[in-house]
């Protein structure tokens, strides 16, 4: 259904709004304040009940990097969002498998870009948590 009937020019401006490519910035934005809003508060909530927290914690890192390219960004931030929000396929409450899924979707989204995700975001996570340094030898990038 056109969002003006009978307006020629309306039927275009619907399908240049519906283009994936005119929605990613919102999304993106969207994602990232849910991320911003969340994340920190849910990961520290939940950190001694996952085995993703330090991934999760490097996601965030890298997706807030300015030189991450931004579909690397968006697919990070997406995860990250999905993580967040508290209503998915499986209810984090669930006892032994409520992060099932959205340690799914991280490792998915990592997986995919892990040749973007450098030491500096793993060291970041590491010293946000608390953790010792790694002892992978001397950091790069």
């Amino acid at each position: 259904m056109p969002i003006s009937p009978g307006n020629p020019g309306a039927e275009g401006a619907e399908s240049e709004l519906l283009d994936p490519q005119h929605q990613l910035p919102a999304v993106i934005a969207r994602n990232e304040k849910t991320v911003s809003d969340g994340f920190w508060k849910k990961l520290l909530k939940v950190a001694g009940r996952i085995p993703f927290t330090e991934e999760a914690a490097a996601a965030w890192f890298c997706a807030r990097d300015p030189e991450t390219p931004t579909r690397v960004r968006a697919m990070l931030l997406a995860a990250l969002a999905y993580f967040v929000t508290p209503v998915d396929l499986i209810p984090d409450f669930v006892a032994a498998f409520g992060f099932t899924d959205d340690a799914t979707v991280l490792m998915a989204a990592l997986g995919l870009v892990s040749s973007y995700m450098k030491p500096r975001h793993r060291k970041a996570a590491r010293e946000a948590l608390g953790l010792p340094p790694a002892k992978d030898g001397p950091e790069k990038a």
